[in-house]
């Protein structure tokens, strides 16, 4: 006969073996039916002595100390084969321990796993934490174990559902001074005693099947635990509301709630005035937003259910987390999510964007069509949520930035690489016209097409492209050749180049291939606003002169909102310029801001402008 232990000292949930384990472990047929027996209380009050006594005739089962110091770390248990039952020894409750919260919620899985259980105290007195924890306890089992425990029930096919009541308490009251509770009147008195002193301290141990109370008043050593036995036995023997079950349920249950209750406690939460609190056992997540917690359980992601917040949402305009439905459709019986964004699905992706310089942002419905542009009159024109649109403020979680995910920064994004251009020319001392157009054929290109920055010598002859060389596509199958590998011209009209001769190289010339058709709408439109724009000087000032204004993304703070640089907190002057970080949309100096990094959270995947807090945040990710 021997003790084993079921959870490291060192770890906050329990340790999971294999079922066969478990059941090694306890040196039982897996067959046999067993009830769970576990004590609780202080540290010191002698609780290891106490099973040693009551269940093992006074052997050192469970290792036992003369000084008030604990000697159980962690959970032990041991098998009972006499009355067929799993012991189950706890560390003290007033233990040391640098993860309080954890420890203490481990204790109450023990407890919701067991049939019976035992509060073990030494004192002259019940003391009001006795009343607190068990009440604690009765709340917690019912609001968070139970739904774990009837999913147990249902995967082992019991016939008794381990979460129709909770297990039987016997508070073990032992004094030396002072007479026991209720020594001077009826046995019943002593059950109103003790329901009167859980409503005194507003708890209510609704979950338990019974709680009873036995005393033994020692003058002198050795206690006397057979009054305790014989409590313990007619408990044990009664099967009405909690019946013994195989090993292997046993096991399935402590499984289930270690899985589901194992996560990071949020914040420090203080035992004093509640054992349990809900902390112990819901999500630690909280929206980003308003700072509102999830209030489903732990690890309910696994489920498939999502984050539900306690509270409404708020607007975070570095969020930008309002969700647009159709009004039209709601009034209709549908609710189709709109999304502003640069333009409308029908539209290339240049052709997007001169719209957008002038129209201003599309709303378009899947239904409707596009129901909304924000600058089709250039004044006079309503907002949307007054006319085509219902807002909703949604909750931001962690992890979840599908929200940041649109096309509102297009326009923004093609700024930028035009500003990269410009820089790139001023640096390298390469050919304008060379440069812009390198970069305009990569943002239009069909997918096919190899990208010009990849393209660094010819497909064919294997030539390496100078700085000023040009570099042409071929319509068929992509790649990128000189002028004197794909001089021919032929129709390819499995690309979508209709019957019109186009470039093709010598080799796609002399055998052609089928191709799937598409995407070749957008560089058919390029092409001819390649052609119109001719230089770079124009290239630049038509974007920068038309859609700078418009083409802010929405979780950006507006620049006239911003007066100081958001991490030195300078006064932004005519000689300090402000930038916009593009991870977190605040207001930056050039100082603070000198780091180039990618953002694809927010739909940046080059090398954008970041300041130095949220360079720091995206280097640790």
């Amino acid at each position: 006969m021997r003790r084993w232990k079921i959870v490291d000292e060192n770890k906050p949930m329990f340790f999971k073996p294999y079922e066969a384990s478990f059941i090694r472990a306890l040196g039982c047929s897996p067959n046999l039916l067993l009830k769970v027996v576990s004590i609780f209380g202080n540290t010191g009050e002698g609780k290891s002595h106490t099973l040693n006594h009551t269940f093992f005739m006074g052997r050192e089962v469970f290792k036992t100390s003369p000084t008030q110091e604990s000697c159980t770390v962690g959970v032990w248990a041991a098998f009972d084969p006499i009355h067929k039952i799993v012991v189950i020894d706890t560390e003290g409750l007033l233990g040391n321990s640098s993860k309080q919260g954890q420890r203490t919620r481990l204790l109450l899985k023990v407890l919701a796993i067991s049939d019976l259980i035992i509060y073990r105290t030494h004192a002259d007195r019940l003391h009001d934490d006795l009343f607190k924890f068990l009440g604690d306890a009765s709340d917690a089992y019912l609001r968070h174990f139970t739904k774990e425990l009837k999913a147990t029930t249902a995967r082992c096919g019991l016939d008794v559902p381990l979460s129709t009541l909770g297990p039987a308490v016997v508070i073990f009251h032992e004094t030396v001074h002072t007479k026991l509770l209720g020594s001077d009147k009826s046995s019943d008195s002593v059950d109103r005693l003790l329901l009167e002193r859980f409503r005194k301290l507003s708890r209510f141990p609704e979950a338990f099947s019974s709680v009873q109370y036995w005393g033994t008043q020692t003058l002198s050593p050795p206690t006397d635990f057979r009054g305790l036995q014989n409590k313990l036995d007619q408990l044990l023997d009664n099967n009405a509301t909690r019946s013994p079950r195989a090993p292997g349920v046993i096991f399935k249950a402590l499984q289930a709630l270690s899985e589901r209750f194992n996560g990071e406690i949020a914040g420090e939460v203080a035992t004093q005035s509640c054992f349990f609190p809900d902390e112990y056992f819901t999500c630690s997540s909280f929206c980003l937003s308003c700072g509102s917690g999830c209030k489903n359980s732990m690890n309910h992601l696994h489920e498939g259910s999502y984050h539900e917040a306690k509270q409404r949402c708020r607007y975070s305009a570095q969020y930008d987390n309002r969700i647009y439905t159709c009004k039209a459709c709601y009034e209709g019986g549908k609710e189709m999510i709109v999304v502003p964004k640069t333009s409308a699905s029908s539209d290339s992706p240049w052709m997007g964007l001169a719209r957008y310089a002038w129209s201003g942002y599309v709303i378009e419905c899947p239904n409707c069509g596009v129901i909304y542009r924000s600058r089709q009159y250039w004044y006079g024109n309503q907002d949307p949520v007054d006319t085509v649109v219902r807002t909703e403020i949604q909750h931001v979680w962690p992890g979840s930035d599908g929200f940041l995910k649109d096309n509102n920064n297009a326009a923004q994004r093609l700024l930028d690489g035009v500003n990269l251009v410009a820089q790139s020319v001023s640096e390298l001392s390469v050919k304008p016209a060379k440069a812009v157009t390198s970069w305009l054929t990569d943002q239009i290109a069909p997918a096919y097409w190899k990208p010009n920055s990849l393209i660094m010598m010819c497909h064919k002859c294997h030539t390496v492209f100078q700085d000023n060389d040009t570099k042409h596509h071929c319509r068929a199958c992509g790649e990128g050749f000189c002028d004197g590998c794909s001089s021919k011209a032929a129709p390819v009209p499995e690309r979508g180049w209709g019957l019109a001769p186009v470039r093709v190289c010598d080799v796609c010339f002399e055998q052609r291939a089928s191709y799937a058709e598409g995407g070749t709408l957008a560089r058919k439109v390029g092409e001819a606003v390649t052609n119109t724009i001719g230089v770079v000087a124009t290239a630049i000032d038509i974007p920068l002169g038309l859609v700078k204004d418009a083409a802010r993304p929405a979780y950006w703070v507006p620049d006239q909102d911003i007066l100081s640089c958001n991490n030195c907190q300078r006064e932004f002057t005519a000689k300090l310029s402000k930038h916009h970080c593009r991870a977190c949309g605040q207001g930056v100096c050039d100082e603070c801001s000198p780091q180039r990094r990618a953002v694809p959270s927010r739909g940046w995947d080059h090398p954008v402008r970041v300041c130095d807090g949220c360079n720091q945040k995206l280097g640790e990710l």
